[in-house]
């Protein structure tokens, strides 16, 4: 049968008044059959048109990600130099070998109490704090600093032959005080300290001369927040009660 044509049973009901003709069966007559089949085929051409969407399309455009700033943490400030370095009296350099060995001393001999300024009296009174700090950043002397040659030939200097063959005095006969704080070779080799860290105690830095001057300021056990402490071991280093008031003076002032 053909898709488009109705069976005979419902033409003999309309033909007997017993369905109301309509539209739908009006167009579906075994007499036009053509007109049907393009009527269906115009249907089936005509495009539908979807009902228009009330809602807004979504958007295409993507909203930058800012990226998260990382958390910072707050740097402390840091400690506030001492007038005495800020006015230029001891250089900036000198003032870091000093403060460096007092707090290596704090952590390896917390007893001694040894302060930074008196390590400063002793480098002030032996070598103007190493010629006004005639050092380059890690402390090494740009001039070596020696002492007179202790032959006997200077009034008031006792003789002391040679102890170290000329290695850290450049003599091989007698002896001479070596680097900014005038050390004996045979003391200092007693002494002697790596203050900067490079694997050697050179008399002749800044660093390891302040840290064998604070070693050696410490020994026997003094306590040096003690006035008494303190007088006993600088008239150790140099047995002279000018030099003790000297030293003090400075470290005092400092």
């Amino acid at each position: 049968m053909h898709p488009n044509r109705k069976p005979l049973k419902s033409a003999l009901l309309v033909a007997a008044g017993l369905v109301p003709v309509t539209g739908a069966l009006m167009g579906v007559t075994s007499s036009s059959p053509d007109r049907v089949a393009s009527s269906d085929h115009a249907a089936a051409s005509t495009p539908i048109r979807a009902e228009a969407d009330p809602r807004p399309a979504p958007s295409t455009t993507q909203t930058p990600v800012r990226p998260v700033a990382a958390t910072r943490h707050a740097t402390p400030p840091a400690p506030a130099l001492p007038a005495s370095v800020t006015t230029g009296v001891i250089p900036r350099i000198n003032f870091e070998a000093y403060r460096s060995a007092a707090a290596t001393m704090a952590k390896t001999t917390p007893r001694c109490h040894i302060d930074w300024k008196l390590i400063a009296g002793i480098g002030r009174v032996e070598s103007q704090h190493a010629n006004f700090g005639d050092a380059d950043s890690r402390g090494q002397l740009r001039h070596p600093i020696y002492g007179p040659v202790l032959d006997g030939s200077l009034a008031g200097n006792q003789v002391i032959a040679d102890t170290d063959g000329g290695r850290l005095d450049g003599n091989a006969q007698y002896d001479r005080a070596v680097g900014p704080t005038q050390f004996l070779p045979a003391t200092w080799e007693h002494y002697a300290a790596d203050g900067n860290g490079d694997g050697k105690a050179d008399p002749q830095n800044l660093f390891d001369a302040a840290l064998t001057t604070a070693r050696y300021l410490c020994d026997e056990n003094l306590d040096l927040a003690d006035p008494a402490g303190q007088s006993r071991a600088v008239l150790r280093y140099n047995n002279s009660a000018e030099y003790v008031s000297n030293v003090l003076g400075f470290a005092r002032s400092y």
